[in-house]
């Protein structure tokens, strides 16, 4: 059963779906969706909506990964993988006590696991034969020849991001520098290392532990477009997110994938999602 968000009907509480006025309709295929789907077990006493504007959104429980299909090209996809190690370092990075070293290394180890999710399917390979010791054995690699890039976000983005070459062969990294006004909560670009244009079928990591208003990542995303990269050659990965982000990303970048260790319900009036885990960059550098 999917549920799509159209009032005034109220979905039973008993169903997996978001807690927001909806109407139940049976989905043609398990990744159907219509602005942004998320995959991830979702207890609706959990998750509550403070924006009563939605578009029209579908929620699934799935463990297996999207099809492609040409439906899926036009929509944003939102992964929240169901792994145990992920809830994990969240429920760390979520703890006030948790001290400076911790917080980071659980976010390194947080941007690992997601990357890894996010990887799977979609970075290139090639095949051949090699000799083992004991026989001849076919074998697949990931071709170092296509390009991949990971792009944190300052400063948090670079815990995230701590263990991105570990695990994509052939990466290049290049930083972006974005800070937030705290009353205008607008973004500003302070430093940018992406280059003039990004090689030709580039798949780009974006990395930003904290998707709360979105005016960051949709600035960064807007730098990647500028330079000739698809939204479906990206996916974001991010620590926690909120409804007002996912919303404008959905609006402005269909065919993007988001990887996130948890969706919140809100963000307060000083651009915090709540709960949260507070200022990820503070926590993570100690400043």
């Amino acid at each position: 059963m999917a549920c799509c968000i159209n009032p005034p009907l109220r979905c039973p509480s008993d169903k997996p779906v978001f807690s927001v006025l909806c109407k139940l309709q049976t989905a043609p295929s398990p990744h159907l969706f219509t602005s942004f789907y998320c995959h991830f077990p979702l207890s609706p006493k959990k998750v509550l909506y403070s924006n009563a504007k939605r578009r029209d959104l579908i929620v699934v429980k799935s463990q297996t990964t999207a099809e492609k299909k040409p439906i899926l090209d036009q929509k944003m996809l939102v992964f929240v993988p169901p792994h145990p190690l992920i809830k994990h370092w969240v429920s760390i990075l979520r703890n006030e006590q948790t001290p400076c070293p911790i917080f980071r290394n659980a976010m390194a180890e947080l941007g690992r696991l997601l990357m890894y999710e996010a990887s799977r399917d979609w970075l290139p390979t090639i095949s051949g034969e090699i000799q083992s010791p004991m026989g001849v054995a076919s074998v697949e690699f990931i071709d170092p020849r296509e390009p991949v890039a990971v792009v944190p976000i300052l400063r948090a983005g670079i815990a995230l991001a701590e263990h991105a070459s570990s695990i994509l062969p052939a990466t290049k990294i290049y930083h972006l520098g974005i800070s937030r006004d705290e009353k205008t909560l607008q973004p500003s670009i302070y430093l940018n290392k992406l280059p003039d244009k990004l090689p030709e079928g580039s798949r780009v990591f974006v990395v930003d532990p904290m998707l709360a208003t979105g005016g960051t990542i949709i600035a960064a995303l807007g730098l990647l477009k500028e330079r000739g990269v698809e939204n479906k050659q990206i996916k974001v990965i991010s620590a926690v997110t909120a409804p007002p982000a996912l919303q404008k990303l959905s609006e402005k970048f269909p065919g993007l994938h988001v990887y996130t260790g948890i969706i919140d319900p809100t963000v307060n009036e000083k651009g915090f999602i709540i709960p949260g885990l507070g200022d990820a960059g503070d926590r993570s550098f100690g400043t």
